[in-house]
């Protein structure tokens, strides 16, 4: 891999704290049935595998938790098979997963699809990225 070691540092930085997400929701939901965290924590996996996708192809993002932009932008630079309606249910839990609101309860059914789209937004990018990205 011909990348820019910093580049390649910050990518697997992003992809480390991506799957470190992943991983919480997944536990998350099989203890304690936290369902408003576990969907959080599948915003921020999607949201950071986008990010390590934009950061790696050199192309500049805002600060910014919208699903909706980062893909936007992935889309313009890369050939990404993932659809905005796809994804788009995950962009809610940036807010109602973390602060108290009078939203409605999350189910433990959308709890296990907003895994599932995460999983998908993450084997996608995968896809896309050079697999020395993903070794210890």
């Amino acid at each position: 891999m011909n990348e820019q070691p910093d580049r390649v540092s910050e990518v697997k930085k992003w992809i480390d704290k991506a799957e470190h997400d992943l991983i919480a929701a997944k536990h998350m939901l099989e203890l304690a049935d936290l369902t408003d965290i576990v969907c959080f924590h599948c915003q921020q996996c999607a949201e950071k595998y986008l990010k390590a996708l934009l950061f790696f192809n050199d192309v500049h993002f805002p600060k910014t938790h919208d699903l909706r932009l980062l893909l936007e932008l992935a889309q313009k630079h890369c050939k990404l098979e993932l659809k905005l309606s796809d994804i788009i249910p995950l962009n809610r839990y940036t807010i109602e997963g973390r602060y108290p609101g009078d939203w409605e309860p999350i189910s433990k059914k959308e709890a296990l699809n907003a895994i599932e789209i995460a999983s998908s937004v993450r084997d996608e990018i995968r896809l896309m990225l050079p697999g020395e990205l993903f070794g210890k």
